[in-house]
């Protein structure tokens, strides 16, 4: 059974190029579905599974209290696993056909205020190396709402600071994002300042890296972004997709085009993009029913 999966995720790779992140969550996902009906229900080949034991699956998901974002993503793995399988025949039929996702509830994205990012971003110390990298990470992730594996992946030659862009390469495609000039200063500074006193600095081209010379990975960063949103008074509990979501809502705020912003943070649907639309409409409903004397 494990082989299997093993197989599946090759197939992700190479025919569906799939993200690391794409291939990593599905795997995370059918390896607890294959623990719960190989330990639970004792059942050895994919081949025995049935609709009953995918159904019971997500009742003892829903037991263990899992997120109904969480279940929906299994049921969206384990469909298109099971969908492999069948189309090698590999399975009698397809269990997982019928398999319905949990309605989840459409939460609007946790954003910072103008202030608050103000606050995040003056926290680095600028008269040490680290400080001045954490400072261009934290400028440059607001800059262009990237994500925090595209920040960390990022090479020296992706930066090109004459026309204030980044290139970041996607498995399939590649996007040029720009940044502003308080973004521009904070990345020259770090290059001209601190880069090079990390270690390894000249025999690597990674942009960013950690203390031992590495490429700094997703919880590094993430522990350095709490650290200094504690300094920062900032009380939430902010993650770097935070400043991503902040990103998005503050450029939609001021003007910018639904479009661009889709383009900018790489998403392959305008919906996913359209929710920032939503949230500048609703403070606008608010400002209205607060200011209008005839709301």
């Amino acid at each position: 059974m494990e082989e299997a999966i093993q197989k599946f995720i090759k197939y992700l790779h190479k025919t569906r190029k799939a993200s690391a992140n794409t291939e990593m969550s599905y795997r995370r996902d059918l390896e607890k579905l294959y623990r719960f009906v190989n330990g639970e229900l004792g059942i050895t080949a994919w081949e025995d599974v049935t609709a009953t034991n995918l159904n019971s699956y997500m009742l003892y998901m829903e037991e263990q209290k899992y997120a109904s974002s969480s279940i929906s993503r299994s049921v969206a793995s384990i469909r298109s696993f099971f969908h492999y399988l069948d189309k090698r025949n590999l399975v009698p039929d397809n269990p997982a056909d019928e398999l319905k996702p949990p309605k989840v509830e459409k939460k609007l994205p946790d954003i910072l205020s103008l202030h608050e990012v103000d606050l995040l971003l003056k926290q680095p110390n600028r008269e040490t190396s680290k400080g001045l990298r954490d400072r261009a990470m934290l400028e440059l992730l607001y800059a262009t709402g990237i994500r925090v594996s595209e920040l960390i992946g990022l090479r020296i030659h992706d930066v090109n600071l004459k026309m204030n862009y980044i290139s970041c390469a996607e498995r399939t495609k590649e996007r040029a994002v720009p940044f502003g000039s308080a973004a521009k200063e904070a990345l020259t500074e770090y290059l001209e300042k601190a880069r090079d006193t990390f270690p390894m600095a000249e025999e690597s081209d990674i942009l960013f890296t950690n203390i031992s010379g590495r490429q700094m990975s997703r919880q590094g960063f993430w522990k350095l972004l709490k650290g200094y949103a504690a300094e920062a008074g900032i009380e939430r509990d902010i993650t770097p997709h935070t400043l991503r979501h902040s990103f998005a809502a503050h450029m939609i705020e001021n003007g910018a085009d639904v479009k661009s912003v889709q383009e900018m943070l790489g998403h392959s649907d305008i919906s996913s993009t359209q929710i920032y639309v939503n949230m500048n409409l609703g403070k606008m409903r608010d400002v209205y029913e607060r200011a209008h004397p005839r709301s």
